[in-house]
This record gives structure tokens, sequence and C-alpha cells, in this order.
């Protein structure tokens, strides 16, 4: 099972072209939701989203936190990426997700991802790990 691509939301690029997140102070998370949520290009904030996986089963609202490392690929572009994957562990019932989705506590939604790349809900069952994992060119890139 391969997770999709990490997608920006229309409002990333400028947002960190702007200076509206600020990798080394800012705080942000992971969270995952249902596939009955409304994530996509045009979301903005967090408390836009809808549908997120309840507080159950090892899963935390609001999700995990994550820290976002910036690092330069060329003179044009730089690579976003999670400097450690966060990992839920199912208990006492099952956690079950389609998208992951990172965004600024208290602000904007940066990035997402559906779980498995041909769109099926991933479950992790009682006892077993459920790990969010960055790609190879990061979650994002500045170009």
């Amino acid at each position: 099972m391969a997770a999709g691509a990490w997608l920006s939301v229309n409002t990333t690029k400028a947002g960190m072209l702007n200076g509206e997140y600020n990798v080394h102070d800012d705080t942000f998370k992971m969270a995952l939701f249902l596939s009955t949520s409304n994530i996509g290009a045009a979301s903005t904030t967090f408390a836009g989203l809808t549908n997120e996986h309840a507080a159950a089963y090892g899963y935390t609202a609001g999700g995990e936190s994550v820290d976002l490392v910036v690092s330069v690929i060329d003179t044009d572009d730089a690579k976003i990426d999670i400097a450690t994957d966060p990992v839920w562990t199912a208990s006492g019932g099952s956690i079950t997700a389609k998208w992951s989705v990172v965004y600024k506590v208290g602000g904007n939604v940066l990035f997402y991802s559906l779980l498995e790349a041909g769109g099926a809900d991933v479950t992790a069952t009682d006892g077993n790990t459920l790990t969010c994992a960055g790609h190879a060119s990061g979650v994002g890139k500045i170009a």
C-alpha cells in the first residue's frame, strides 16, 4: 500500500512566501480525516475542515505535532518535509482514515494526502500502528 502524493492547498505557496508560516517557531500538526471530509485544494483553515477522525482508539483530536524542515534543493527551489513521521497505535478499536492533513495550529492547512494512492480507507486494527510518512520529495515544494 502506497500513500498518495502530498498536495498543497491553493494558499500554501503564497503563505510561505509572505511569511505567514515560520517553521522554527510555529506549531504544526498532522491530523487524520475520514473519506467524507471536505479537504481539497480550496481548503483554508483547519477549523473549516469536516469529519476528522474521532478522538478514540488511540487517536487524539487535532492529530500529532510535526516539525517541518525546509531544505534548499537548488537556487530556485526549496523542499518542505516532516522531521519525524507521526505514528498512531490503535487501542481498543480501529483507526480508519482516508486523508492526512498538515496544518498550522490555530491557522491554515498547508498540505494533504490520501493515505492510500488508490483512494481506499486505511485501517490500523487494535494493537497495530498507522504511520503517516513524508515522501522522498518532501510534503511540499516552493519553486
